[in-house]
């Protein structure tokens, strides 16, 4: 991404979303699941999304309001997670479905992205998804302080 190679970092950016989608489909349908993969699959997803939004806003490359929305998001459900572990009111913090549904968007996007990057045909869409991406973080970190703040029923 440094160096604007993007038509070499377009199918391997796909097969690294896709993997992650046929990984979690599968540890659901086998119950095949751990309280580690539980820990370090999402940490995985920030990093390879994080890392990409921020090294192509750097770049320039996106907008960097675009990056500064999808990482805030993410620092401010961390530091929420954090003050609620260290508060030992929540020590468990499941995954929301509009955070799944996030991180999804973000994949799209991002593959949209390196593909117009990489001179492919793609831009309508890419708006479209740019959109779709701050859309959905926000309605996911509403969900999120929704879940953890919102009632101590909420498992």
């Amino acid at each position: 991404m440094w160096r604007h190679e993007y038509r070499g970092l377009l199918w391997p950016f796909a097969l690294a979303g896709i993997t992650d989608v046929v990984d979690g489909f599968l540890a659901r349908r086998w119950h095949a699941s751990s309280r580690l993969g539980a820990y370090l699959d999402p940490v995985a997803d920030k990093i390879l999304l994080s890392g990409a939004f921020l090294v192509l806003a750097l770049t320039g490359a996106i907008e960097t309001w675009l990056a500064a929305v999808v990482l805030g998001r993410d620092l401010l459900i961390v530091a929420g997670a954090g003050v609620l572990y260290l508060a030992k009111s929540r020590t468990a913090f499941p995954p929301s479905p509009w955070g799944k549904v996030s991180t999804f968007v973000q994949v799209l996007f991002l593959m949209f992205a390196l593909g117009a990057l990489a001179g492919l045909n793609v831009s309508p869409v890419v708006t479209v998804l740019r959109f779709a991406t701050v859309a959905v973080a926000i309605v996911s970190l509403a969900d999120y302080t929704r879940r953890a703040f919102g009632s101590a029923a909420i498992p």
